[in-house]
């Protein structure tokens, strides 16, 4: 189980995982790996002190529906701290995700990396969070994690397909595990 949870998070497709598992004689439907994954609930660990956070948002297709994906990263170790999956993008929801991330997290001290998202910005400055606009550098973090995870829907089908939302979060959050195991 835990094999085959670490296969497909670290890239393998539910069938390539399947495909694995069978060469050491263990036979296991795609649909059973993929309810291992959400069942194991993995999350990033929370408790960090980063002293810089790079926060951006970025469309992820869900069958033929657009969601915005939040994400938090610490571009010193490239740790994703959090992630929250939305049906939209509002400076609401931006707040509630720092908001959520400051829970989490001890970032009150962190300066804020910040691209020309209106919504982050205004986020930040409600919180009073020290921010600044950056278009690269360190925000790059960020990005890096953003084309990992298109890279992965790409090769499948270019979107979670067949995906409800909640399953998709679930599986941002697993990988957001995983991506911290293997950095």
């Amino acid at each position: 189980m835990k094999l085959s949870i670490q296969l497909h998070l670290a890239g393998l497709s539910l069938s390539n995982t399947v495909s694995v598992l069978e060469v050491f004689g263990v036979k296991r439907a795609r649909s059973t790996v993929h309810n291992w994954v959400h069942k194991a609930d993995l999350q990033p660990e929370s408790g960090r002190c980063p002293d810089h956070v790079a926060v951006d948002e970025t469309v992820i297709r869900l069958n033929d529906e657009q969601y915005w994906l939040y994400a938090a990263i610490d571009p010193e170790t490239n740790e994703l701290l959090h992630t929250k999956l939305e049906p939209t993008t509002t400076k609401v929801l931006a707040h509630s995700f720092l908001t959520e991330l400051s829970e989490k997290h001890n970032v009150s001290d962190a300066v804020f990396l910040v691209d020309g998202s209106h919504s982050l910005q205004d986020a930040c400055q409600r919180h009073g969070f020290d921010f600044r606009y950056e278009k690269h550098g360190n925000r790059n973090a960020v990005e890096r994690v953003f084309r990992e995870i298109k890279r992965r829907t790409l090769c499948f089908s270019n979107c979670f397909s067949n995906a409800e939302a909640e399953t998709a979060d679930d599986w941002l959050r697993s990988f957001s595990f995983a991506w911290n195991q293997l950095i």
